[in-house]
This record gives structure tokens, sequence and C-alpha cells, in this order.
């Protein structure tokens, strides 16, 4: 019999509930500060009672029916989404490969064999067959963890899976976040699109005025010269925005991992400024510690040190138990007659005398390896920290800009208005007409621009506090 068997199980499992070497485990402090920055960028603090950002759902931030359709049309299509739930998967077949190596592995086993032997051969005269067939139970090279060796080896492998649900999450809030971000643009250049297409409209009525006026004799070839110019960069733009609005689109089509219905693209952005409801950023130790990306690198922190317990345990003796317990006979029907048991038990003992140092060796990288993940761990919640603050920077001024810009832009506008009024009374040249033009074009475009940066600040925010990894 080749096989171990399974009287000693009960013996064995009892002797392999021993506690792990690995050192106790102790969270890394923050190396950051408790509070977030405060100064001249950041809005007031002031304590609102509500969810925290981590346990809103992305259904409940976001408001844009389009845009929830298009972030739910997402998750199910988007290829990198996919490869995280497979990671998962495959992490779960690795946990449950390591888990397993705890237990015996129980086998059935039968086998028959005939031979013939030869006459004169082992002192017989006349030719004899032999049979012999068996039957059995047994386990085959089951180690007993006497020194947590396995069970180190085991919780290293669950924390990997603990780290790829947590590595699916940050995919997951990413993915909410570019396809915001990336419907959002597209309504901006959309919006600038339609701007310049107006624009164009517009110079090309103040072209045909400055050509009438310049047949009658009342405005120069300059004008003429200027207005014409005027018209040729409205269109430069209708070309480039043209070709914004594509590539937005096509890049849209790539996140959401398909094409996108027509009904669900945004028209312009001053459609889309409530798409977004406002988030509380709360206290860092709450917000940095429940992200997922730095629950991830914690997984993979507590995985590197049960892998040092694994390491020790190299150091002490290693018993493995050989054996098998069945019936055995040389006729089929005597299988399981009386007197027909057979066993045997071989233990093994391994016990490291002289291995030129590697066992020192692996111990110092498994140390080695903790300790960059201690670093990388660490450094994740201040990149997580320095993220968080460059947003609230922005929240606490993209507010006064927009209603600058918004300022701005309307008295632009009346500024150019009047310039045409002067200009068609004779009072200035079409120089002024033309600067009054290129600033309200300018002042409307900037306008586009600080919404974008308003509504995307918004979703920014979002995900940097860890929120749509539900």
């Amino acid at each position: 019999m080749r096989r171990t068997t399974v009287p000693f199980l009960v013996l064995a499992l009892s002797l392999t509930g021993c506690a792990t070497m690995a050192p106790k485990y102790t969270r890394p402090a923050a190396p950051v500060p408790a509070a977030w920055p405060s100064g001249p960028a950041y809005r007031e603090a002031t304590p609102k009672a509500g969810k925290p950002v981590a346990d809103t759902p992305w259904q409940e931030f976001i408001v844009d029916e389009k845009l929830r359709k298009l972030i739910a049309l997402a998750l199910e299509n988007n290829r990198d989404l996919r490869v995280a739930v497979l990671n998962i998967e495959r992490a779960r077949a690795q946990y449950q490969i390591r888990r397993s190596d705890l237990f015996p592995k129980v086998d059935a086993t039968a086998d028959g064999s005939v031979r013939r032997v030869p006459a004169g051969a082992f002192g017989t005269s006349p030719a004899v067959t032999i049979r012999q067939y068996n039957v059995g139970l047994g386990v085959s090279s089951y180690e007993l963890d006497l020194f947590g060796r396995v069970r180190s080896l085991k919780d290293q492998a669950l924390e990997q899976f603990l780290a790829t649900g947590q590595a699916r999450r940050s995919v997951q809030i990413s993915l909410v976040s570019e396809v915001a971000v990336g419907y959002l643009t597209l309504a901006a250049d959309r919006e600038r699109l339609q701007l310049a297409k107006e624009t164009l409209a517009n110079r090309q009525e103040s072209y045909k005025l400055t050509k009438s006026r310049f047949e009658g004799g009342v405005s120069s070839a300059l004008d003429l010269h200027q207005a014409q110019s005027s018209v040729d960069a409205a269109r430069v733009d209708i070309a480039r925005f043209t070709t914004l609005v594509a590539q937005d689109e096509n890049a849209l089509s790539l996140v959401v991992g398909s094409p996108v219905p027509a009904e669900l693209l945004p028209a312009v952005l001053s459609e889309t400024l409530t798409a977004m409801k406002d988030v509380v950023p709360g206290l860092p130790s709450e917000v940095l510690l429940r992200r997922p990306d730095i629950l991830q690198a914690e997984n993979l922190l507590k995985g590197f040190n049960a892998n040092i317990g694994a390491a020790r345990a190299a150091f002490f003796p290693r018993i493995t138990l050989v054996g098998s317990i069945g019936t055995g006979s040389k006729e089929l029907t005597g299988l399981f007659a009386s007197g027909s048991l057979a066993w045997s038990f071989a233990p093994h003992i391994s016990v490291p005398i002289f291995t030129a140092g590697a066992n020192q060796a692996n111990l110092k990288v498994a140390e080695v390896d903790r300790d960059i993940a201690v670093a990388q761990y660490e450094k994740a919640i201040q990149t997580a920290f320095r993220e968080v603050a460059d947003g609230l920077a922005q929240r606490g001024t993209i507010d006064d800009q927009v209603a600058a810009q918004q300022s701005l832009t309307d008295a632009t506008a009346e500024n150019h208005k009047l310039s045409q009024a002067r200009y068609e009374k004779g009072v200035d040249s079409y120089l002024q007409v033309l600067d009054s033009q290129r600033s309200l074009y300018g002042a409307q475009q900037n306008l586009i621009t600080a919404r974008l940066s308003r509504l995307a600040n918004l979703v920014t925010l979002y995900r940097v506090l860890g929120g749509g990894g539900g």
C-alpha cells in the first residue's frame, strides 16, 4: 500500500491546531495630520449630519438620469471591471487550495496485479501464476502543521483574496468617476461646439455688414479683412470642437465597454449643472482608512506579515505522515474475508541541519517584504490625503471662480453690444468690435470650462473620499 490511512487523523488534526509563528499584526499609524488643511483656499469646515461618502452609493450621488443609466451600462460591460472580478475568483480558488492543505486528502484505492513466475524461480519447480488484489483508504504526504507553516501560508492567501476584493472596489470607484467625467467633458465640448457655431453665425452677419459698408465707402479694407479673419477663426474652432466631440464619444464608448446609445449622450453642459449632489469630506481618520486602495494595501501588508510565520517555521522540523489501511487477497472473493486486513504507517521527519543560509535568507526576504508593504501602505495614505486635500482646495474656490467668470461674461457681453453700436454709428473703428468679440467669445468658453471644473471637482471628491465602490 502506498497511501496513508485514517486511524491517526483525529490525533493529527489535534496536533495542527497550534498558532502560527507570524509576528502580531499592528496597524501602522497614519503618517498624515488628524485634520484636513485649512487656509484661504479651503472652505470653512461646517459639520453636517449625513451618510459618510464611503457608504453613499453612486445612485444617490448621481442625480442625472442619463448618467445613471450610462454608469449602469459601464458596470455591466467594462472589461477592466470584469478582469477585477475574475481576479477575485482566482484568488478565492488559491485561498481554497491553501486552506485545503490543513486537512488530510482522503483517497479510495483499488488495484490488482497478476504475474507469472517461471519454473525454477524462487525454488519452485513448475511455473506459478501469482495474483494480488488490494482495496483501501488513505491520504498521502499529510504535513502535521506543528509550527504553523501551512496555516501561515493559508493566512497569506486569505489576505491576497481580500486584497483582490478591495481592488475590485477601487476599479468600480474609478469606473464610476471616469464615466461621469467623460460624460461631463462630452457635454462641455458639445456646448463649446454649439457656441462656436453661434459665434460663426454672428461673425458672418457682422462680416456682411462690414462688406456692405466697405462697398459704400464707409468702412476701410482693413475693417473688411479683420471681419474676415474673425469668421475664419470661428470656423477653425468649429472644426476643432467637432473633432473633440467625436473623440469624447469614442472615449466614452471605450470606458462603457459598448457603443453608447444616442439617447444617453448629453446635449450641453448647462443642462447638467445639477447632475451630482454635494459631498461632505468628514475626518481623515474616518475617510482614508476606508478607501479601498488603502484597505487593499493593508491586506497585502497582513499577507506579508503572515508569510514571516511560514519563513520562521522553516527552521523547525517538518513531520509528514504516509500510510494506508485496507484489505488484500490473492483472490477477489477473499478481499473482505477474515484476516485480510492490511495497513501501513510511515511517518517522515525532516530536520533542517545545514541549508547554507537559505532559511535565514528566506526569513530576511519575508521581513523586508513586510517592511516594504508598510512603506507602501503609508504612501497610500499620504497619497490619498493629498488627493482629498487637492480636491478640497479646488472646492473651496471653484464657486467663487464660476461666479466671477459669470460676471465677467455678462460684462463682456454688454461691452460687445456697446462696441457694435459705436462702430455702426461711426464712433469707433472695427478693431474695437473685433476685440470685444474675441473677449466675449473667450469669456464664454472660460465659463464653460469653469462649470466643467466645478462638476468634475464633485466627481473627484466623491472618488477620493471612497464613494461609489458598493
